[in-house]
């Protein structure tokens, strides 16, 4: 049975300072009372966290309004905890939505650490407030930049999102919450032709310069390539097909969802006829970068291997994604940005646009001159 919502602000003098609190009833005939917290006495505009009596009872407006609405936090009650409907999501994110499953391990990296924080919690009883409180200790206590805590926040609002569909939730705090602001990139630090040759030469084997080397003159991302076989390297077209990404310790589809090709430039060629020489793990369904055993090699292995062969060459120390990089801003000079865009799996031309800073300009007013020309409309100067 619904109950008529009323409520109303007192005032009690506590041990150490007054204290204002307000007392509520809702729909459902409970009552709440809440401490709002300590009552300012001075002259002017009170300090934040202090109330007057018109801010206590515009507190208590607001909240009655938000009960008016079905939307006041803690009003319906779900039986629910946030560690529920944290499963609920992952299990609608893997098996309904199909996302990748690289995709769902990195959503669920994320639930077990937002579990420390709120696993027992009613989701019903999580507000905008506990959401910022949590933003703000995990930038200032981890660390956690800007672009990751963003991640987290797009979590958190599919969690209550799906809470409100499945629990019929009020309403969704995380979508209330500002997400902070990512600072554009800066400048893109890439190899030149002899720095890549340079780091090829100071590898640690065979296997290790041929991975250098194809992934500065294809662009394939570190997953690409140590998921690529040799059925996807195509000699006679000097082709290589992108059709798998290794990642999470398993094998998925490319970032982008879609396979590509990669033209094989004749020093790419080259070094992979050679590798596919070697005694064992040539059949085509063997994987053309693999451990001695075959399998694919680990990731954090490789990386220490690249970082040792950049200072054994006295090169800056550039990433490994930095040679995906360098790819791309040397194809720009010589390829359409669509080309650039398909070679290297880009979902949207925007992320190709970053390496037009690179590519040629010197010629553009022979172009363009050309171009009035070929339209065959006269030009005319008028002076005076």
């Amino acid at each position: 049975m619904r109950r008529p919502i009323s409520g109303h602000v007192f005032r009690v003098e506590g041990k150490r300072r007054p204290v204002w609190y307000a007392k509520y009833r809702l729909p459902d005939g409970r009552q709440v009372q809440k401490r709002l917290g300590p009552a300012w006495t001075q002259r002017g505009r009170p300090l934040a966290g202090y109330f007057t009596k018109r801010t206590a009872e515009g507190w208590l407006r607001d909240t009655l309004d938000e009960a008016r609405r079905g939307t006041l936090p803690g009003m319906v009650r779900t039986g629910a905890t946030f560690a529920d409907a944290a499963a609920e999501w992952l299990r609608y994110v893997e098996r309904e939505r199909a996302c990748k499953p690289s995709t769902v391990e990195d959503y669920r990296q994320m639930v077990r650490m937002l579990n420390r924080s709120f696993e027992r919690h009613p989701i019903e009883s999580i507000t905008r407030q506990d959401l910022e409180r949590w933003k703000a200790a995990v930038a200032s206590e981890r660390g956690m930049s800007n672009r990751t805590l963003q991640k987290y926040l797009v979590a958190l609002n599919g969690i209550f999102k799906r809470a409100m569909k499945i629990w019929n939730l009020p309403r969704n705090p995380a979508a209330e919450v500002e997400r902070p602001r990512l600072t554009r990139r800066g400048k893109i630090d890439v190899f030149s032709t002899e720095e890549v040759m340079a780091l090829v030469r100071a590898a640690d084997s065979e296997q290790d310069a041929a991975i250098y080397l194809t992934a500065a003159f294809t662009g394939l991302r570190q997953g690409e390539l140590l998921a690529l076989r040799w059925r996807d390297v195509d000699f006679e077209l000097e082709l290589i097909r992108v059709r798998a990404n290794f990642t999470h310790g398993g094998e998925g589809s490319p970032k982008s969802g879609q396979e590509r090709a990669v033209p094989m430039m004749r020093e790419v060629a080259g070094t992979l006829a050679t590798l596919s020489q070697r005694e064992r793990f040539t059949t085509p369904d063997d994987l053309v970068f693999s451990s001695q055993l075959g399998g694919h090699i680990s990731p954090k292995h490789l990386g220490a291997r690249y970082r040792r062969a950049l200072d054994q060459a006295g090169l800056r120390r550039l990433r490994f994604h930095d040679l995906r990089h360098t790819f791309g801003t040397h194809a720009i000079r010589a390829a359409d940005p669509r080309e650039v865009m398909e070679w290297m799996g880009h979902a949207d031309l925007k992320t190709t646009q970053v390496y037009l800073a690179y590519r040629p300009k010197a010629d553009a007013a022979r172009r363009l001159s050309a171009a009035f020309d070929a339209s065959g409309a006269p030009i005319a100067v008028e002076h005076g």
